[in-house]
């Protein structure tokens, strides 16, 4: 196997296991933010998005249904850009930019998911 792909598949399915870890972690803040953005049922969604993000960096991880995984960051990527992100509506500058950052963030991995997607016949 490719070291390079190893590494990077990796890290890239740490990375979303991690944060779906810290939807658990750090739930209480998480369900403050989430009502503070205006989603309904915050707590719900909270633990809804860290089941995505876990079991989306898991099958990366293991190579095991990495389709749906992948399918499961992009859906997750896309709806929290534009409900959690939404750097449009905010004010402030600075929290402004530090929205857009997190919403072109987003929007990038998205998009790495989605050329995944392109190569999952590929070797995992």
């Amino acid at each position: 196997m490719d070291w390079l792909w190893l590494i990077g598949r990796a890290v890239f399915g740490l990375y979303f296991t991690f944060a779906g870890l810290n939807h658990f972690l750090q739930f209480k803040g998480m369900k403050q933010y989430a009502s503070y953005k205006g989603l309904p049922a915050a707590g719900l969604s909270v633990i809804v998005t860290g089941l995505m993000l876990l079991a989306g960096g898991l099958s990366i991880l293991t190579a095991y249904w990495v389709e749906w995984g992948l399918y499961l960051l992009v859906v997750f990527l896309v709806v929290s850009a534009f409900t959690m992100h939404n750097f449009w509506s905010v004010e402030d500058q600075t929290a402004k930019a530090g929205e857009k950052n997190q919403f072109l963030k987003n929007i990038a991995l998205a998009a790495a998911a989605l050329m995944l997607l392109s190569i999952t016949n590929w070797t995992w």
